[in-house]
């Protein structure tokens, strides 16, 4: 490729002169995958391409070269210029001392090279874990229930055992691949020969081959069955929270353990209660007259009714709180609280008789015995004096 019939190396990458070390990378990895012979059989245009990004890279991932080039452009780096030649090694495409870049590269996009370990297709591993979801009430959720969920799972083939093979037989070694589970295939590339190791597709990679498979599981060594699972729901749970099944997922492959089983929990909202943490509350209706005069009322908890006493000259949205009426924390035997809030509700629909008599009473109480009221309307006056 003649100097003058060269692009600039820059221009030939997409990036900018003070581009970083990681961005003329990063577009060298997206034009080499787009023009890399592999991927374009036969296209000259897209091999010249390939060429001429690999040799604008290896320019310029070189921070001598780099300097050069910047200097000196094209005769800064091209043999013919200089008594040593930059581009020496044998490639095609300027020479590259090694493969570092091109195994990260190609190696995911292409196979894995020569040297590559495979994978360890027969080593034990375990199964997948599997969800199920059951809904609870909010005292089942405060104090613990047991709740029967139905799963469906994969479990070993107990008519095989989970070897696949039909009773009485056993798998054989695959010819294919003599037992390695991996075949290696030679490709001539641009770069020049590289060695692939693939699975090999004959045996899925396992070095066995099943020839009379079991009538059940049809050689794949497990089925799918249905489940019914006691699940035991500790006390204090929350809604969203999930509860861990050892060992009730699906199988394991090659004698390795089973999943496990993820129980969703959804705890149904309570008609009176809300829950904040380990406490419990919730807001209760008091008459004016109990609000006034003060009064013994019953107030619902978890564990039933309990009695509590109002003082006299209650206010709305006074709380009280209840020790040790509240959720208990998991796994301890500790409980929270109970918060409960008065709201005094106002009368309606009062008759004639009950409307005059709180007339009455509104004129016969005096701003003594309402504080509030008559600290408001005194600090209104004096800001309007102002």
């Amino acid at each position: 490729m003649a100097n003058e019939k060269k692009r600039d190396y820059y221009e030939v990458l997409g990036v900018e002169k003070n581009a970083s070390d990681s961005e003329i990378k990063r577009a060298y990895r997206k034009l080499a995958m787009k023009y890399h012979p592999d991927q374009n059989p036969g296209n000259k245009e897209a091999e010249e391409k390939f060429k001429e990004i690999n040799e604008a890279y290896e320019v310029l991932s070189d921070a001598d070269k780099k300097a050069r080039y910047d200097q000196f452009g094209f005769a800064g780096v091209d043999p013919n210029f200089q008594g040593g030649n930059p581009f020496q090694g044998g490639s095609p495409f300027g020479g590259f001392s090694g493969f570092g870049d091109l195994g990260d590269i190609f190696g995911d996009f292409f196979g894995s090279f020569t040297g590559g370990s495979s994978q360890r297709r027969n080593a034990p591993t375990k199964g997948q874990n599997i969800t199920a979801a059951v809904e609870i009430t909010f005292e089942e959720a405060a104090f613990g229930t047991e709740k029967e969920v139905n799963v469906s799972r994969i479990k070993t083939c107990d008519t095989c055992g989970g070897t696949g093979c039909k009773k009485g037989t056993s798998p054989e070694i695959c010819t294919y691949c003599s037992g390695t589970g991996s075949v290696r295939s030679t490709r001539q590339t641009a770069f020049g020969t590289f060695t692939q190791t693939t699975a090999c597709p004959h045996c899925n990679g396992t070095g066995q081959v099943i020839k009379e498979p079991c009538p059940t599981c049809k050689g794949k060594g497990k089925v799918r069955t249905n489940k019914k699972i006691q699940v035991k729901i500790p006390a204090g749970i929350d809604d969203g929270q999930s509860i861990r099944v050892r060992n009730e997922g699906n199988a394991g492959s090659n004698g390795g353990p089973n999943g496990d089983l993820l129980v969703g929990v959804r705890v149904l909202p309570h008609p009176i209660f809300t829950r904040e943490g380990a406490n419990v509350l919730c807001e209760m209706p008091i008459s004016f007259s109990q609000a006034a005069l003060g009064a013994e009322i019953e107030v619902p908890t978890l564990d039933g009714k309990v009695r509590y006493t109002v003082p006299e000259g209650t206010q709305t949205g006074t709380t009280f709180r209840l020790r040790g009426k509240g959720i208990p924390y998991v796994g301890y035997k500790t409980r929270g609280d109970q918060y409960v809030t008065v709201v005094v509700e106002t009368p309606t629909k009062l008759s004639k008789e009950q409307k005059d008599l709180l007339r009455k009473f509104a004129e016969s109480v005096d701003d003594e015995a309402q504080p509030k009221r008559k600290g408001f309307f005194d600090k209104l006056k004096e800001q309007l004096e102002k």
